[in-house]
């Protein structure tokens, strides 16, 4: 090899002051790092159109075809079925979106997203804290677009606006702890078709055997114990009851238990299979 080849000695103070510490960037705190995560899953909207329609045109439409198509032969009148149906529509709008949050994390983990997070100098469990952050924002949009439609129709809420926000507030912690069941989902299928896939297996009977449509008394006696056992039933039974301003101290606390549940049961899982793809 001649001398021209052999590469110049590098000045080592120089080579010392590349590498540093100085000038690396600072860990990234839980806090920020979720809320900066949280707002990348609002942006996803913006590049994904389809979930801004599930979020406002879906429960409005839902609202409008069943209030105007079933609200005469099940109520004698829109109006008043409207005061029946609305919780019930909030409730099926909310836990439906619920699904978006395995769809974006297993979109993430499969087109390498996931990976370029792990490499950061940031809290690492804040892509999923992040994710369930900018959906229960979502949450919250869809039900002030459930509620100011109802308002227009004739809803009128018995509770006031204290039993409405109080009901908003249950809805939306149910759904928050729906959501990690969807997580789990989104770590055991392969694509983001199939987390949806298997939303649909289960929450179309989920909200659809409830009473979100129509009194289970109407029902047969073995459905009825169907419908009275589902979460989702008694999940409405309260947003109806604190929207109304009547008592439903047992279905709050039993909708309380089941998010405890959910969460102590699939949040460790959840967290433990995010690690784990690490």
């Amino acid at each position: 090899m001649s001398a021209d080849a052999i590469p110049a000695t590098v000045n080592e103070g120089a080579f010392g002051r590349i590498l540093s510490g100085e000038v690396r960037p600072r860990h990234v705190g839980p806090l920020s790092a979720t809320v900066t995560l949280g707002w990348r899953a609002l942006l996803k909207i913006k590049h994904v159109p389809f979930q801004l329609f599930d979020v406002t045109a879906f429960p409005l439409m839902m609202t409008l075809m069943f209030t105007f198509l079933f609200g005469g032969a099940l109520a004698g009148s829109p109006e008043v079925y409207i005061q029946y149906l609305l919780p019930g529509i909030l409730v099926q709008a909310t836990i439906f979106i619920t699904v978006y949050t395995g769809v974006g994390l297993n979109t993430d983990i499969h087109k390498g997203v996931f990976d370029r997070f792990r490499s950061l100098p940031m809290w690492q469990p804040a892509p999923v804290f992040g994710a369930l952050l900018g959906d229960v924002m979502r949450y919250l949009l869809a039900a002030m677009m459930v509620i100011g439609l109802g308002l227009v129709l004739g809803f009128r809420p018995g509770g006031g606006a204290v039993g409405v926000l109080l009901a908003v507030g249950l809805v939306l912690l149910l759904a928050f702890s729906v959501s990690w069941i969807w997580i789990v989902i989104s770590m055991l299928v392969k694509t983001p078709e199939s987390v949806m896939t298997t939303s649909f297996l289960v929450l179309f009977p989920l909200t659809f055997i409830s009473n979100i449509f129509v009194n289970p008394s109407t029902m047969p006696e073995w459905l009825q114990g169907v419908v009275n056992a589902n979460p989702i039933t008694h999940l409405v039974t309260a947003s109806r009851g604190l929207m109304h301003g009547t008592d439903v101290t047992g279905n709050v606390t039993a909708v309380l238990f089941a998010c405890l549940v959910i969460v102590a049961v699939f949040a460790p899982l959840a967290l433990k299979m995010y690690h784990r793809e690490r």
